[in-house]
């Protein structure tokens, strides 16, 4: 028996485990099962639970009390018996069967649908009656009511067959080139067919007509799936009167509310896969879909995956056992797999059994270890030189990693690494000469930054550890806690002892602090003389501190008034130290600079301006008025009306006071002119 855990759901496979071949005799099988390990450990729930070659179809009788099984090679049909765990009878078929359907509460009435278009009944007895359809069959469904068995395939054409009277009737003309599945509502006898053109046509057996279309094809077609090619309907399952599921050829599974032309929720196997078979599991609100390479179960309201199982051989079909936790699969291999989920529901009834082995499975769980395997990264194989060994049979996905033979691991690290036993060699005397010293005297390794306040904290450790009750909590650790690492790691946290606030909050500093660096030194030193020698010089035992404990608490006071009065000392120096520097710069010249195109007058402008500059608007406009820069008048509307006068510079003014010293001496020169002129005697008067 095998255990998988896929999503915290445990998975067992009751099929697991060496097969017997049927040739051998019951005398060598039995010597086998003495003799192999593996023979006795495997679970044969049901004797001869296989098949020559392949298994097609499986289904179970609505009793419960039976399981048939059609397969290949040569083509025929198993009954096994639950309450007996063992083989009913086996019946040879003259062709594949390609769809069976059991008509009775047992296994007294079956029809099988053949690959050549014959359709063949069976009775309690064995075989009854055999007949011919027109085109070559895929599916067919039984609509009890009426006793008619619907048949669909490589035509256009629905075929009815009427059980009780014998004969066919008019058939289904549907839209469709070829119908790949069919299905029929258990409450209110809805049939449904799947096309090839992705397409399902509802018809409603009491009036002979259609009733609805559903295109699948388009409703498959979403954000994050990629199709190739038209998506075909492949299979097809109602559940209650309301719900219908369907799977395409393109590995997608749409569930419907007939109510609607929407799908409800697209479910994509991401194997591109057609899908084979669907089943509803009603407990617990699950969909078992699976194509030929997985089995997923996963939620029908919202898609969220429940388990999956993921068989070594292709799938052909499934079958869930009524109202419990058992799954069939008939596979591409001789041996039916048998699953037992206990999320799903109890063991059942003819193997309640399974109930206490899980239990106790569970109750002693055992990690899985791969003896044969080794795991390696891809890492590892690039320096074992194994890359190109990726996708082929010697190495197995698994993870973020792969498994590979331990034989040949060994072999090409052997090769890679010629020296690798030194290596190991090395190591393994490595190991011992460190549980040697593991057993003496262990130094203490004090941190690079704050030593003293390391060995603090551990002497402080080592104080209270024998005062410690057992039960109570055990605190954490400084030097050990990640939270206060850096303290001891980045030198900017270094304390400083010659700081006033540490002196005055630890005045007995000194006396202990000399004890620490005393200590450190020997630490130090027997650090040294460790690495230099193998063997380390026994210690000798101190007591001083416990000593000289009562002398520090009396001393205290006076250590404290001691270290005030340097403090105070030191202050008097750095004070006396900072005035002679302050005299010093006093006595030296000081210069300005002035700026560019200014006129220094004197340091007294430059105070009168900062001076005004700090006033308010109000009292600078007063000035301004009062010095005649500013007229202040009313004017007609009531309003004020203010006229600046700028400010002259220095060079206007002596522009306007050398115009105005040239003006007065041109009118000099012109009142000289005329005087002189009214002075000289009249010549004569000028004629008019």
């Amino acid at each position: 028996m095998q255990v998988s855990n896929v999503n915290d759901v445990k998975i067992y496979n009751l099929s697991y485990g060496k097969s017997l071949p049927e040739w051998l005799s019951d005398r060598k099988k039995r010597a086998l099962q003495k003799k192999d390990v593996d023979v006795q450990r495997r679970i044969e729930l049901i004797q001869d639970f296989d098949m020559p070659t392949v298994c097609t179809n499986l289904k179970v009788s609505r009793d419960g009390q039976y399981i048939i099984a059609t397969g290949t090679y040569k083509p025929r049909v198993r009954c096994y018996d639950t309450y007996q765990l063992s083989l009913k009878f086996e019946r040879c078929l003259d062709s594949e069967v390609v769809k069976f359907d059991i008509l009775s509460e047992d296994y007294s009435k079956l029809l099988f649908l053949h690959s050549d278009r014959y359709v063949e009944f069976h009775s309690q007895h064995g075989f009854y009656y055999k007949m011919r359809i027109p085109k070559f069959g895929r599916d067919f469904s039984y609509h009890y009511p009426s006793c008619d068995v619907y048949f669909v395939g490589a035509s256009s054409e629905v075929y009815r067959l009427n059980l009780e009277q014998g004969r066919f009737l008019n058939p289904l003309q549907t839209e469709a080139s070829q119908i790949n599945a069919c299905d029929i509502n258990p409450t209110h006898h809805l049939f449904a067919a799947g096309t090839v053109e992705g397409k399902v046509e509802c018809w409603d057996p009491r009036i002979r007509s259609r009733v609805g279309i559903l295109d699948s094809a388009i409703g498959s077609v979403t954000e994050d799936t990629e199709i190739e090619g038209l998506p075909s309907v492949s299979a097809l399952k109602f559940s209650g009167p309301l719900h219908l599921a369907v799977g395409t050829s393109t590995g997608q599974v749409l569930v419907y509310d007939l109510r609607s032309n929407r799908p409800l929720i697209v479910k994509d196997h991401q194997y591109g896969l057609p899908i084979k078979s669907i089943q509803f599991h009603d407990p617990l609100e699950l969909i078992i879909s699976s194509d030929s390479r997985i089995i997923k179960m996963w939620n029908k309201d919202n898609g969220k995956v429940f388990t999956s199982i993921e068989p070594k051989a292709n799938i052909n079909d499934i079958c869930l056992y009524p109202n419990s936790g058992m799954l069939f699969t008939g596979n591409e291999a001789p041996k039916m797999n048998v699953y037992y989920i206990p999320a799903l529901g109890p063991a059942p009834r003819w193997c309640s059994f399974l109930d206490n082995l899980t239990e106790e499975l569970e109750e002693n769980p055992e990690s899985t270890v791969y003896d044969d395997y080794k795991f390696v990264t891809k890492k590892d194989l690039d320096d074992l030189g194994l890359t190109h060994l990726i996708g082929t049979p010697m190495l197995r996905a698994y993870m973020h990693g792969y498994f590979i033979d331990i034989r040949l691991y060994n072999r090409v690290k052997a090769m890679v690494n010629p020296f690798a036993y030194e290596e190991y060699k090395r190591e393994k005397i490595r190991q011992k000469i460190e549980e040697a010293r593991a057993q003496r005297v262990q130094i203490k390794k004090l941190p690079k930054v704050n030593k003293d306040l390391a060995l603090k904290l551990l002497e402080e450790e080592e104080e209270e550890r024998p005062l410690k009750k057992k039960k109570q909590k055990k605190m954490p650790n400084i030097l050990s806690d990640d939270r206060f690492k850096v303290m001891f790691e980045n030198p900017d946290y270094q304390v400083d002892e010659q700081s006033e606030e540490f002196r005055l909050l630890n005045p007995l500093v000194s006396k202990v602090s000399e004890k620490r660096k005393k200590k450190l030194k020997a630490m130090e030193m027997l650090q040294a003389v460790e690495k230099e020698e193998e063997e380390e010089p026994e210690g000798k035992a101190s007591d001083a501190e416990s000593s000289e404990s009562s002398d520090d608490e009396k001393g205290w006071v006076e250590e404290v008034r001691k270290q005030r009065k340097l403090i105070r000392q030191e202050e008097r120096f750095k004070r006396q130290e900072r005035e002679e520097e302050d005299r010093q710069a006093a006595l030296k010249p000081q210069f300005y600079e002035i700026k560019a195109g200014e006129e220094f007058r004197s340091f007294q402008d430059a105070a009168r301006k900062q001076k005004m500059m700090r006033k308010t608007l109000e009292d600078r406009l007063k000035v301004e008025e009062k010095l005649g820069t500013l007229n202040v008048s009313d004017t007609a509307v009531g309003s004020k009306q203010l006229t600046f006068q700028l400010k002259k510079s220095e060079q206007q003014k002596k522009r306007q006071e050398a115009e105005k010293q040239h003006k007065e001496e041109r009118k000099k020169l012109r009142r000289s002119a005329g005087h002189l002129r009214s002075k000289q005697p009249a010549r004569g008067r000028p004629f008019r």
